[in-house]
């Protein structure tokens, strides 16, 4: 997304005053008509608005307008930024634009149905709406119930995905499932593993030690069987 030029006819003054750019690059850089621009000229457009040096705010490069001045055709390119300041986070309920606020009772509708984890507070933010639509929505008892149809608020443009998505997963979080789940894929610490392996190895050492027991035990038998097996056949021949 690229940056808005900070004043755009505040910019325009000062290129009319302090540059030769033609009216068509002044325009096309602070997104006026050419027209304005021969405005601002004439003195009929903006004529209290004192100018802003864009090379002071860091928008424009002397390099870049010296080579605009040298030929009409080409095109000034705003300059990236040096530091980019983060978004302020938004605080309080999301603000829903008016032609979409009738859409409301459709999204609310679709996520108790798909999301019934998520708490009121949560669909509030998403939506922008308030508890008493949500219940409302809930109870059936909307004024207009009858017209309400589940729908996606990502599709409707009330919600982003990421929004929806992260509070998905902070309502998921909450559920015993989510819980089972998560435990089941902790890793083990390096003592945890290594108690493990010593268990296992102290159980095959003891199986280790009760085999050959068992296997002379049924040596033994088979050494009786065959003992009696014999006295048997030398009783038999006498």
């Amino acid at each position: 997304m690229a940056t808005p030029l900070l004043m755009p006819k505040a910019t325009a003054v000062w290129l009319v005053d302090n540059t030769a750019l033609s009216f068509e690059q002044i325009a096309a850089f602070c997104g006026l008509h050419p027209l304005e621009v021969q405005g601002v000229a004439d003195g009929d457009v903006a004529s209290g608005i004192m100018g802003a040096n864009p090379i002071q705010n860091g928008q424009l490069t002397r390099e870049e307008i010296e080579k605009a001045e040298a030929d009409s055709n080409y095109r000034m390119k705003m300059s990236e930024p040096k530091v980019r300041v983060a978004a302020p986070k938004r605080k309080g309920p999301r603000y829903t634009p008016i032609s979409r606020r009738n859409e409301r009772p459709n999204a609310i509708k679709w996520l108790l149905r798909n999301h019934p984890e998520l708490k009121d507070a949560q669909i509030m933010r998403l939506v922008g709406t308030t508890k008493s639509t949500i219940d409302a929505v809930r109870e059936g008892t909307h004024w207009n119930n009858a017209n309400i149809t589940p729908m996606d608020p990502v599709t409707l443009g009330l919600s982003s995905q990421i929004d929806l998505d992260l509070e998905v997963s902070r309502a998921s979080k909450g559920t015993p499932g989510a819980e089972i789940a998560e435990q089941g894929t902790m890793l083990l610490t390096a003592e945890e593993a290594l108690a493990g392996a010593n268990r296992g190895h102290v159980d095959d050492e003891e199986q280790g030690d009760r085999r050959p027991e068992r296997e002379e035990e049924i040596d033994a038998d088979s050494v009786f069987a065959k003992l009696k097996s014999l006295k048997g056949a030398d009783s038999d021949e006498e």
